[in-house]
């Protein structure tokens, strides 16, 4: 694969209406850019879209803000010609044919894999729940492949 031709997906949760620099420094040239709930600010989600494309779930504190009509409890959607499936709990995600299922809620950043796709949590950029601070995930996706999955330490 030619990684030169990969999408960047940038994923992201539990900002709690708090954009750090360095997070934005990071999700400058995203391609796209998933936030899996508990953004708290709605000026923070047009914020993230004047980055890039944007696709976003409502987290346990969301429930006041207007993020608009695509931002639900649950989002599923093909990116790349792979199936992605995101809410803020993990309980929640649904079973079945998901290549990638993000979650966010626990402010711990984890990877693994899921059947036979990958389950993302990125953590937080905001308040952490682990000493390896502040995080977020990144992928590059390419013809329905994911070419490569990661936790981005957000500490500087």
């Amino acid at each position: 694969m030619d990684m030169c031709a990969a999408k960047r997906v940038d994923i992201i949760s539990d900002t709690h209406g708090r954009l750090s620099a360095v997070l934005l420094d990071e999700l400058e040239g995203a391609d796209l850019i998933l936030h899996a709930g508990d953004l708290t600010s709605e000026s923070d989600y047009f914020e993230l879209a004047t980055i890039a494309p944007i696709k976003a779930v409502l987290g346990n504190n969301d429930y006041f803000y207007d993020y608009g009509p695509d931002v639900r409890s649950t989002a599923t959607f093909t990116y790349e010609g792979l199936r992605f499936a995101m809410t803020h709990y993990r309980e929640n995600l649904p079973e079945g044919d998901i290549d990638v299922a993000v979650c966010g809620h626990t402010h711990r950043p984890v990877i693994v894999r899921r059947g036979r796709g990958l389950l993302v949590n990125p953590g937080s950029p905001t308040y952490p729940r682990t000493m390896d601070g502040p995080s977020m995930a990144r992928m590059y996706v390419q013809d329905g492949q994911v070419l490569s999955a990661e936790i981005v330490s957000l500490m500087r």
